[in-house]
């Protein structure tokens, strides 16, 4: 998989894909049907692993050669000690946990660094959907309110606290629409909120 295949596939990896350094090694949580690794892999040289849960989305990671492992995210990183790896990715997965926290430390726990995304719900058609008393409805929300998979809804302000809270030091903050930053008014106009993630150095 090129850069191009990655681009009409989805941009907004084809974003996030330049904050993974050249050759690094990498762990995808919720890898999904394994795109991301795999244009690493090819495109920049990474290695690395992606951990699934869903079956079909397993099989899909495997035919694109991917090292994937069947395990549930909310479980945690146990099988992974610390800093095992230059990258980790939790892409369009965080706001799918219960225990999204915990979660969240383990990340940076087995990770330098860490790249999270996650649908921004204080974008502003999910704001004008909630004023007409309805749930949003999106690409990066596209489910209805009885089967979404998202258990949980936040906003970049939200997140930022979070990650505060956790002592992680925000290295980049982007938010997108369709594949794209936004500059303008990020947490009102993003569909998508990404950070990239380390945690703080401990003062001497």
């Amino acid at each position: 998989m090129n850069f191009e295949d990655l681009s009409r596939l989805r941009a907004d990896l084809a974003f996030i894909a330049h904050w993974v350094p050249d050759n690094a090694h990498v762990l995808d949580v919720g890898c999904g049907d394994g795109a991301m690794l795999r244009y690493l892999q090819s495109g920049k040289g990474c290695s690395g692993y992606g951990i699934e849960i869903a079956d079909d989305k397993l099989l899909e990671s495997t035919r694109r050669g991917i090292n994937v492992i069947q395990q549930d995210m909310e479980k945690g990183l146990a099988l992974f000690s610390d800093n095992s790896f230059d990258t980790v990715l939790c892409l369009s997965s965080l706001q799918m946990m219960k225990h999204v926290e915990p979660l969240l430390r383990d990340i940076v726990r087995v990770g330098a660094e860490a790249i999270v995304s996650f649908p921004n719900f204080a974008y502003w058609p999910h704001r004008v959907a909630l004023l007409r008393g309805r749930m949003p409805v999106s690409k990066t929300l596209p489910y209805q309110w009885y089967d979404t998979p998202n258990v949980r809804c936040a906003t970049i302000y939200d997140f930022e606290e979070l990650a505060a809270e956790c002592g992680l030091e925000v290295l980049e903050r982007v938010a997108l629409a369709d594949g794209a930053p936004v500059a303008f008014l990020p947490n009102l106009r993003g569909s998508l909120a990404v950070f990239r993630l380390r945690k703080k150095a401990l003062a001497s």
